[in-house]
């Protein structure tokens, strides 16, 4: 209960805001002043989540496969990537820059590549959803090896501590406040990724199920599966932050007596 207390007394004014659009947004459609079909109602949504939720369910888990696998290679091979840069200077400057030439094409670009290679197949939303969501892991798993202080390293160099001494003591603890921020990206990217390429070639998950709905002009449909899109996005995002904050439990202990002093 103290927990849930804590939590609406710092988002209460979240909550706020989103309770006045609800019911601003309900009055504008109901009033007739916009179109049910250009912007549904929240009550047209929520009947179309109760009527459609067999085929909905049947997408969302479509989606939430595509996403965690995306989501786990994407830190596996993202991870293994920025720590060999680290490492190794020649890998650094031979991937580097080819990585950051990945972000400059257009993601959706690449898919009908993926679909001629894997077909309508899972693996065609999960390599896209890699794509996605494989940059930011990468860049913060990197950046934040070399983020360490270096008088710590030193210290432990003149106690005779080996490289992955120094690595596992120093450098990687240092290290994961910036590889979690990373992760919280490529917990919601993954999503996005799995997304775009349901929508260019899929038969099944909630991208495909928008694709499907807009064709047929069906807003409550459509808004459905976005709400639901979101939902996801924000699950994956909040699992992560809990894993942070049982890993970083001392930074966020320090942050909690600071605002207790300044407050």
């Amino acid at each position: 209960m103290k927990k849930i207390s804590r939590l609406f007394k710092e988002y209460y004014l979240f909550i706020l805001a989103v309770v006045i659009v609800l019911a601003v947004w309900e009055w504008i459609v109901q009033s007739g002043k916009v179109p049910p079909f250009i912007l549904p109602a929240p009550s047209g949504i929520l009947d179309s989540l109760i009527e459609n939720r067999e085929m909905l369910m049947e997408d969302t888990w479509a989606t939430l496969q595509e996403s965690l696998l995306g989501f786990s290679i994407s830190i596996i091979a993202g991870s293994a990537l920025g720590i060999a840069m680290f490492f190794f200077r020649p890998i650094e400057r031979m991937t580097y820059p080819a990585v950051l030439i990945s972000q400059t094409i257009p993601t959706i670009a690449l898919s009908p590549i993926f679909v001629m290679w894997f077909g309508y197949s899972i693996w065609s939303k999960v390599g896209i959803a890699v794509l996605t969501a494989f940059f930011p892991i990468v860049v913060s798993v990197y950046d934040g090896l070399n983020q360490h202080d270096k008088e710590y390293v030193d210290l432990l160099r003149s106690m005779g501590a080996k490289r992955m001494q120094i690595f596992r003591k120093v450098q990687l603890p240092m290290a994961l406040p910036s590889i979690f921020s990373g992760l919280k990206l490529v917990a919601v990217f993954s999503v996005v990724g799995a997304t775009i390429g349901e929508w260019l070639g899929a038969d099944a998950g909630l991208g495909y199920y928008t694709r499907r709905m807009s064709g047929n002009l069906n807003a409550e449909a459509v808004f459905s599966a976005i709400f639901l899109l979101s939902i996801l996005g924000m699950l994956f995002f909040v699992v992560v932050a809990i894993i942070e904050k049982r890993v970083l439990k001392w930074k966020f202990e320090r942050e909690e007596k600071k605002h207790e002093v300044m407050g």
